[in-house]
């Protein structure tokens, strides 16, 4: 017998959300005849939009999937370090040495408060705990659902004048958030002491 596990997509998302809001689901997002990333309506852009604020939101929290801790970062043959995209938070890792820099993300890349500069030394790499953010796809399926249900609370307390609803809302989202915490404490292998 084959059976297929049925991922949570963006297009699914956005139908729960819609569904949960009493709309009737959609088949794209999109409108196919456009090069450019055209909304088929404006209630779609607006479902999207909290979509991807709320998974902005829950990533930057720093959960178990995104989160790396003493990653080295070196800087390039200009002496400057790039900082990606995707990154959502860096602080210089905690148990380092390395304090004679206050470093902040500028212009795509690490600049140094302290001594005004974006330069560095280029054979020192700095190491950095790092909060990523990660394409919607890629997140743990419990996570997906939980920004999900945060979204829907959001579209209806905007959209919708239903307290009941809302009311239910924040309930499923508190059922899914605990979810979330278990896959954090089972993932992590915490211990009492705070090390792995």
């Amino acid at each position: 017998m084959n059976t297929t596990i049925q991922t949570e997509t963006e297009l699914s998302s956005v139908n729960s959300i819609l569904m949960a809001i009493g709309q009737a689901p959609i088949n794209r997002i999109y409108q196919n005849d456009s090069k450019e990333l055209v909304y088929i309506n404006p209630e779609v852009a607006f479902v999207h939009s909290l979509l991807m604020e709320v998974n902005a939101d829950v990533q930057n929290e720093g959960w178990v999937f995104n989160r790396e801790d003493n990653l080295l970062l070196t800087p390039n043959s200009d002496g400057e370090i790039e900082v990606p995209e995707n990154i959502l938070r860096m602080d210089v890792y905690e148990n380092d040495v390395y304090r004679t820099t206050d470093l902040v993300k500028r212009k795509g890349k690490l600049y140094d408060k302290l001594n005004h500069t974006y330069i560095f030394d280029s054979l020192i790499a700095i190491p950095f705990d790092i909060v990523w953010k990660w394409e919607y796809e890629e997140l743990p399926s419990v996570f997906k659902r939980y920004i999900t249900l945060r979204a829907s609370g959001r579209a209806a307390t905007q959209l919708v004048t239903n307290p009941q609803l809302v009311q239910l809302l924040a309930t499923q989202e508190a059922q899914a958030r605990a979810a979330c915490m278990e896959y954090e404490c089972t993932q992590g292998d915490h211990t009492f002491f705070g090390t792995p």
